[in-house]
């Protein structure tokens, strides 16, 4: 016989592994409110962009809803600067090159279990036997164990100067042990530690998330959350024009005139879209003519036109939201001279996921003709689109990446986008010299000396051509008269905390 509790997570992931096209009516105030309707603060009633596509596991896509809906959290978050602060963590120090040691804060579950050391590293434990592993421990391997009463020791198959800053990612949120089912299930129902619990998921269309009373950080503002997951961007922009939700997230630019500037929100973020250039084989193998093609794009017109001013001209690989990289960027090194591409045709291609990067591919064909290219484009959804372009099968790809979403680390994204064994290098670049600067700033555990590394490798990287910072983007985020306490997060993170109220 099934506890309460068990009970009720099984309906939960019922409900998402049944995912009805038709699943019910977006909850009311008092109409699912759980354990925390009644108890003082209004409802928050929330429009994400998102629906759950992997039945809310917190080693993919999905993490990010649980940490935006103030569900999970890590031993460390990220500040706005981009360091690792105290999450379920209160410290931590470094014993030695390939060991940490994190003291507890005292916090419970939300099974109202204590957040044990025991509890932490098996929490972790579980995260490194995931498969796929998640996106944060790509390329590491780590063991976590008890280290007194308060304390995690965790320990790395090689030097990770960066480990706080990766156990930020939402992906390595902690769990109780009621989270770990066979086979590798994970349920966040009513486990996790952060001020709200899910209470009730309807498909893809809605979730119902109660207030957690007993949250380290002190009881939220608002009693719950009715959350709806709504794709399309005019609808979530109408949603809140019209006060059915209070909070909408990643408001398209089409509809950012539509909200007054009393309801809209606007944050830098370390999301850059880039042109990426094939160099492993096709015309763009000639450095002059990747250089050719950088010098054809007008990155101010991009973002004063297709992003409507809604985003920044690009300026490198990490934009205007790594605060830290202001007035310390490097010239690009070893750039080649630029010759006339003389009618060199070439396929440009892009997704439609986000509704800008087709109208920016458009652009972008335009300067390029200008330039003396000829361009065939290609659009397709994101899924039927990836495996060609990692395979590198078109000459030119526009995409959009956060370039500290996974790990917090701005090295990590130099790693994996541009370095021979790079998982997502969509340029087939492989350049001893760049894969050397990028080898030797992962090394640098001093974080202003790495900083300077980041750089010196994001130059070299630069110098190639094989990618072009297009613009960093800036989130529009909608925000209800009377709401206060948004969490508007340039790494897309979190949105809703207890201070979050109406």
């Amino acid at each position: 016989m099934r506890s309460a509790s068990s009970s009720r997570r099984f309906r939960l992931l019922a409900g998402l592994l049944a995912a009805p096209m038709l699943a019910g009516c977006f909850a009311s105030a008092d109409s699912g409110g759980g354990s925390g309707a009644g108890q003082g603060g209004a409802r928050l009633r929330v429009a994400l962009a998102f629906p759950p596509a992997e039945n809310l596991s917190p080693y993919g896509a999905d993490a990010t809803i649980l940490s935006r809906l103030g569900v999970t959290e890590g031993l460390t978050a990220l500040d706005g600067n981009g360091a690792a602060a105290p999450a379920l963590a209160a410290s931590w120090q470094r014993a030695n090159d390939r060991t940490w040691v994190f003291t507890l804060r005292e916090a419970r579950f939300q099974d109202g279990t204590d957040v044990s050391p025991a509890a932490v590293a098996a929490s972790l434990a579980h995260a490194t036997e995931a498969r796929p592993a998640p996106a944060a421990l790509s390329g590491v391997t780590l063991t976590a164990e008890a280290d007194g009463s308060r304390a995690v020791r965790i320990t790395t198959g090689e030097p990770d100067p960066v480990l706080p800053l990766r156990l930020a990612s939402p992906s390595l949120a902690i769990l109780s042990p009621q989270a770990y089912g066979e086979k590798g299930r994970v349920d966040p129902v009513g486990t996790a530690t952060g001020p709200f619990e899910l209470a009730k998921v309807n498909g893809s269309n809605s979730a119902s998330l109660a207030r957690f009373g007993d949250y380290w950080g002190g009881r939220a503002q608002a009693s719950g959350i009715d959350a709806r997951f709504i794709a399309d961007g005019s609808a979530r922009a109408a949603a809140l024009r019209t006060g059915q939700v209070d909070l909408a997230e990643a408001i398209p630019v089409a509809q950012a005139a539509s909200l007054t500037p009393d309801i809209r929100r606007e944050t830098a973020t370390t999301r850059t879209t880039s042109l990426l250039l094939n160099t492993e084989k096709g015309p763009f193998t000639d450095p002059a003519l990747r250089a050719a093609a950088r010098a054809a794009v007008d990155t101010g017109a991009l973002a004063d036109g297709v992003y409507e001013g809604h985003a920044d001209p690009g300026a490198g690989i990490h934009g205007p939201a790594v605060t830290w990289a202001e007035g310390r960027r490097k010239q690009p090194v070893g750039r080649a001279r630029a010759t006339d591409p003389e009618g060199t045709s070439i396929t440009l291609a892009t997704y439609d996921n986000r509704p800008e990067l087709p109208e920016t591919a458009q652009v972008l064909k335009r300067q390029l003709e200008k330039a003396g290219f000829t361009v065939k484009l290609e659009v397709r959804e994101y899924s039927r689109l990836e495996g060609d372009a990692l395979a590198g099968r078109f000459d030119a790809f526009v995409g959009a990446r956060n370039s500290l979403v996974d790990t917090g680390d701005p090295v990590a994204v130099l790693a994996s986008d541009h370095t021979c064994d790079g998982g997502y290098n969509i340029a087939r670049l492989c350049d001893q010299a760049v894969d050397r600067a990028v080898k030797k700033a992962e090394a640098v555990a001093d974080p202003a000396a790495r900083q300077d590394a980041v750089l010196a490798a994001e130059a070299r990287i630069l110098g190639t051509d094989a990618v072009v910072p297009l613009v960093h983007q800036r989130v529009i985020t909608g925000v209800g008269k009377g709401v206060s306490g948004v969490l508007l997060d340039p790494y897309e993170r979190t949105l809703v905390g207890p201070g979050t109220r109406r």
